[in-house]
């Protein structure tokens, strides 16, 4: 047997990669399952299965309908935190979010991608870091390996591309600082997200 490039295969790689294919799909048949739970119009509902699924969520945090997921087990929300409609949230590597976190809707964070100089396109993963007080704007995107810095703010539409530092404000594609937040003294709570959302 051999594999995608050619190469003559063992039975012990033979085994292997069967094994690693079957965990492949079993992996997608729970990532299918949480796409069906996203669209349950109860937070407590799909929180139950997030969680079961390997999700850590902090108290008082919530993900609203929709929601798309990567490897769950590799995701980890803080407290008070609130993830918007339609998010993609990729755990392919670690992706941690603090705590008072407010993802607007269709935000897309990702944390592999393929190397486009590979000569077999290979996929490359790198943790995602966003610390306390970060707001993330509708559809934004966030590239693997960013670290988002405390209470910085990344605008609607920006791609992410490098790391944001604490309390810089970013927009554009690719995102660049346009600002920063004057109030640094963050001690807000984002609240009872609507229940039926």
């Amino acid at each position: 047997m051999k594999d995608k490039t050619g190469k003559e295969l063992s039975s012990q790689e033979v085994l292997t990669k069967s094994l690693s294919r079957l965990n492949t799909v079993l992996l997608e048949l729970e990532v299918f399952f949480l796409h069906c739970v996203g669209d349950v119009p109860c937070h407590f509902i799909r929180r139950f299965f997030y969680r079961l699924a390997g999700i850590k969520i902090g108290a008082g945090s919530a993900i609203h309908m929709g929601a798309r997921f990567y490897n769950p087990a590799n995701i980890k929300i803080g407290l008070d935190t609130i993830i918007g409609e339609n998010s993609v949230l990729d755990g392919r590597d670690k992706l941690i979010i603090g705590n008072h976190v407010d993802i607007a809707s269709e935000v897309m964070i990702y944390n592999s991608k393929h190397d486009i100089e590979s000569s077999n396109f290979q996929a490359i993963h790198k943790q995602v870091i966003i610390e306390d007080y970060v707001f993330i704007g509708p559809r934004a995107i966030i590239l693997p390996g960013i670290s988002i810095g405390k209470g910085a703010v990344v605008a609607a539409g920006a791609v992410v591309t490098k790391n944001v530092d604490a309390f810089q404000i970013v927009a554009g594609i690719p995102a660049k600082v346009i600002g920063e937040r004057s109030n640094k003294d963050l001690r807000y709570k984002l609240g009872r997200a609507a229940w039926f959302r």
